[in-house]
């Protein structure tokens, strides 16, 4: 059985904890992703993070027939990138969307999802723990 989850982080996301503590923690997502290998050992968790749309593309590609799912929490190219949202519509892998903040709660062009419809479920607004809601619907 393929245990492989891929978890896609887009823009600004290699600055976790460093970047705007106050609306996304303290924590890098290098460190969170060693406490989800470890709370979810009977799965191959994977991550790339990338700040090109392209790159994100391409990820989604490369892993979204292979994979048991994917993970994505494209930044702030979830609100504008149909290229993105045509990607995850593309594939046959389930995606789940995530963001760590809550973005009902925030600016107005925040609210929008363009990848949202492509995506079994979105998780908003849970912090970090997002992910770990997120795996626990492939398994």
């Amino acid at each position: 059985m393929n245990n492989k989850i891929q978890i896609i982080n887009g823009p600004n996301l290699n600055l976790l904890g460093k970047r705007e503590t106050s609306i996304y923690g303290n924590q890098t997502f290098e460190n969170y992703f060693e406490e989800l290998q470890i709370r979810f050992p009977q799965l191959e968790l994977y991550y790339f993070q990338s700040n090109h749309e392209g790159d994100l593309i391409d990820k989604i590609h490369d892993t979204g027939f292979r994979f048991k799912g994917i993970v994505l929490n494209a930044g702030a190219l979830t609100h504008y990138s149909y290229a993105l949202a045509d990607a995850v519509r593309a594939i046959e892998t389930p995606v789940v969307e995530v963001h760590i903040s809550d973005i009902f709660q925030r600016e107005d062009f925040r609210k929008v999802s363009l990848t949202a419809a492509h995506c079994v479920k979105m998780i908003s607004g849970k912090g970090l723990e997002g992910y770990a809601e997120a795996i626990q619907i492939f398994l």
